[in-house]
């Protein structure tokens, strides 16, 4: 109760360092997973197994979307039976986040292991790309049982009230995959089966690490008989209360797909790796400030149902503040020091040749994401659901697609069309999070 209350009372600058901190960390940390992957991929395996992760990239987003829609609904579920010291149904839903995950993840696996090469191609593989993508894919599917339980596992540990030791499972899944990359894919010579076998040993070692907080008789929540048989009443709430993020999660792995595919027909493979090398630079500080949104969103929706809110916006300015100062981060590196930034991914001198103006295309507008990204966060923090899901889908739906298969056609080269639909997509959906701003300036006393 005490920490409860300080969200009206403490000071907001305090309350956000404290909320986000850990936050920033973990999905700082889980971003890493692509980075280490890409650099050691890069410089072991050549240009076109870089562009092979890039097209498997969102095949993983899917199977990690069938995740979230057990994980996320769950958490959200767990915390609300918590919350009626309903202990029962907690424990259950601890159970049937185990079944739910292998069943779904079972399914995904098997799917993707008779469908692989179509679905590649589909998602912009090419034959000289097809061989790499598929060495990684398929290890990445065999442990897809692994991943689900990790992310599931991860989620409930923070309703369940221990979110410093889920962060230090991601952590810990981040270092053994950076210790395990190398000695795979060049003491081993493993390749890009290396890379993907690594990423699933060390989410195993998470797993491992999780399952020993459930085993302790001294927590709520935890194993024991009588919590695996599925509960139709849980596991219908669950998916339903997931269905929002897995339904995001798909539309952006399809915005990748036509993006890679575009860039595939005017560009080529190389026009797909440097797409790759990238995305995996803006994801990490993009993860950062969703860490931001996550230790703002108790604050900002505390004081909005209390009323205070002053406190509310400033919570909304301060986090706005400090995302633009993070996007400040890659605008510069784009800008400034593109050349640099690729050589951390590849020494392929055609590649680094092709990366440069493309980084700095899309990186021209990174000032205004931030911002963007939290105001679509506010609204989903005091609980507009249809504005949140409204402004979350502007950019990558609404104005991506659109740009990204039109605009080719108004440039000599195609090429330069596609990479130009990114930044103009990011004018339209910051100028679109103003406007809804200031719609709802009444409601949030913002005059």
């Amino acid at each position: 109760m005490t920490r409860t209350s300080e969200l009206g009372t403490a000071p907001v600058h305090k309350l956000l360092f404290q909320y986000a901190l850990p936050a920033i960390i973990a999905m700082t940390a889980t971003s890493l997973y692509n980075i280490v992957d890409s650099v050691y991929i890069g410089h072991g395996c050549g240009a076109l197994a870089l562009g092979a992760l890039t097209v498997a990239k969102p095949f993983m987003d899917i199977c990690a979307a069938f995740g979230s829609l057990v994980g996320v609904g769950a958490s959200s579920l767990l915390a609300i039976y918590l919350g009626e010291k309903d202990y029962e149904k907690a424990n259950r839903v601890l159970g049937n986040v185990i079944v739910m995950n292998i069943i779904l993840s079972s399914l995904v696996m098997v799917v993707g292991l008779i469908w692989l090469d179509p679905i590649l191609m589909a998602f912009g593989a090419s034959p000289d790309t097809l061989r790499y993508a598929h060495d990684y894919m398929e290890i990445i599917l065999y442990g897809n049982i692994l991943t689900h339980i990790y992310f599931g596992l991860n989620a409930l540990l923070r309703s369940a009230g221990h979110p410093r030791f889920s962060m230090t499972a991601t952590i810990v899944a981040v270092i053994i995959n950076i210790i395990l990359d190398p000695i795979f894919i060049f003491g081993l010579d493993m390749g890009v089966r290396g890379a993907a076998l690594a990423t699933v040993l060390s989410q195993a070692v998470a797993v491992v690490w999780q399952i020993t907080k459930f085993f302790d008789k001294n927590e709520l929540v935890r194993f024991h008989r009588g919590i695996w048989r599925l509960n139709r009443h849980i596991t219908h709430r669950a998916l339903a209360i997931g269905l929002s993020p897995f339904l995001y999660n798909i539309a952006h792995c399809f915005v990748v797909i036509i993006i890679n595919n575009q860039l595939k027909n005017f560009g080529g493979d190389m026009a797909i790796a440097s797409y790759g090398i990238i995305n995996r630079i803006t994801f990490v500080f993009a993860m950062m400030i969703m860490g931001l949104n996550q230790g703002m969103q108790p604050i900002a929706g505390y004081n909005y149902g209390a009323r205070k809110n002053d406190r509310m916006l400033q919570s909304f300015y301060l986090t706005c503040l400090y995302a633009t100062g993070v996007m400040a981060i890659v605008f510069v590196l784009g800008e400034c020091f593109p050349k640099f930034v690729t050589e951390l991914f590849t020494h392929d001198d055609t590649l680094i040749s092709q990366t440069i103006t493309p980084m700095r295309i899309i990186c021209s507008t990174m000032l205004i994401i931030g911002f963007q990204m939290v105001t679509g966060n506010l609204f989903t923090s005091i609980g507009k659901a249809g504005k949140a899901i409204f402004l979350s889908l502007t950019r990558q739906v609404l104005y991506l697609i659109p740009l990204a298969l039109w605009m080719p056609l108004l440039f000599d080269d195609p090429l330069n069309g596609v990479w130009w639909a990114i930044p103009v997509s990011d004018t339209i959906s910051a100028i679109t999070a103003v406007i809804v701003l200031l719609a709802s300036r009444r409601k949030l006393h913002m005059d």
